[in-house]
């Protein structure tokens, strides 16, 4: 059949499922899928049950090839592309996430294990990179909480740290000499942060098992923070007393904080965070959008952070 060429394709001519019938975007990109990767069966996407959420927006989502295809994931290079086009190499099961630290209950699971403790739900999110960009997308996941419960943080336990598995081997990004973060990517978040409904791991997208450059198998899902908060492949959940590093505020503390939490009014030191463009929505050249504190979820988080000065805790 005819493959229309993405310059050919008008925003509104794009569907979500397209990607599934482009045979280059399925080998080079959708690397969760394995179908021409290699990887054994049991590493191959699969269609998610899961229940309607109503924290979703009812904004039009993203369409899955914009969204499979413009991702940040250093671990497999620098460009917007790289990941789609190097991700496949990233053996993604079996995994097991370790939880440790704080808790009563110490424990590695596989994410099936964590997938069958949970409800799965679609959530159509809003999510804002610090770059100016944003996207809507449907994300097949749990809340967070429920995997906090089930583990029983100790009354110490302040903080959530995550770190990104390591594997140079599969990894091509991080063979780099001159690497771009200090590996494996770390971040965190406050306990209740955590525990807010609104935070969920996710396992997949339009109903299917995450592709690899959207953060296989299992990644965070923040929508009030930037993306950078939104840990891809995480194989550690360690609970702390104290604020954990993260690797951007690590590497530029006078760029990105801890907090990251999307807010027009604090801008980057080198731009702007006032307006947005929406990718899939005409480029360079389409009308920007005001930038909504807290990503929109105002209402709905903007208790967490009460009595605190938003410009020195960004």
């Amino acid at each position: 059949m005819p493959i229309r060429r993405r310059s050919d394709i008008l925003p509104s001519e794009i569907t979500p499922r397209e990607i599934y019938l482009n045979r280059r975007q399925i080998i080079a990109g959708a690397a969760g899928l394995a179908l021409a990767s290699g990887l054994p069966a049991t590493a191959r996407a699969g269609s998610l049950a899961t229940v309607k959420s109503p924290f979703s927006t009812d904004e039009k989502p993203t369409s899955l090839q914009d969204v499979t295809s413009y991702n940040n994931y250093y671990e497999f290079g620098v460009d917007k592309g790289a990941p789609a086009a190097h991700a496949h190499t990233l053996r993604t099961s079996p995994w097991t996430v370790k939880v440790d630290g704080l808790v009563a209950r110490p424990a590695e699971f596989s994410v099936e294990d964590l997938i069958k403790g949970s409800t799965l739900e679609e959530r159509i999110y809003r999510m804002r990179c610090v770059e100016g960009w944003s996207m809507v997308v449907p994300w097949d996941g749990f809340p967070l909480a429920d995997l906090i419960k089930r583990v029983e943080p100790l009354g110490s336990a302040k903080y959530v740290a995550f770190e990104t598995a390591y594997r140079p081997e599969e990894m091509p990004g991080l063979q780099s000499m001159f690497p771009v973060l200090e590996w494996p990517y770390v971040e965190g978040l406050r306990l209740d942060e955590a525990m807010h409904p609104l935070t969920i791991l996710a396992v997949g997208l339009y109903g299917e098992r995450l592709p690899n450059q959207n953060g296989a198998p299992i990644r965070l899902v923040v929508p009030w923070k930037y993306g950078f908060k939104g840990i891809k492949s995480i194989a550690r959940i360690s609970f702390v007393e104290k604020q954990p590093e993260t690797s951007w505020n690590r590497q530029a503390p006078d760029e990105y904080g801890f907090y990251a939490n999307v807010n027009p009014n604090v801008d980057h030191p080198r731009w702007s965070q006032k307006t947005e463009r929406r990718i899939g929505e005409g480029g360079l050249f389409v009308k920007r959008r005001p930038t909504l504190l807290f990503n929109g979820y105002a209402e709905e988080v903007a208790q967490l952070y009460s009595g605190m000065d938003l410009r020195k805790f960004y």
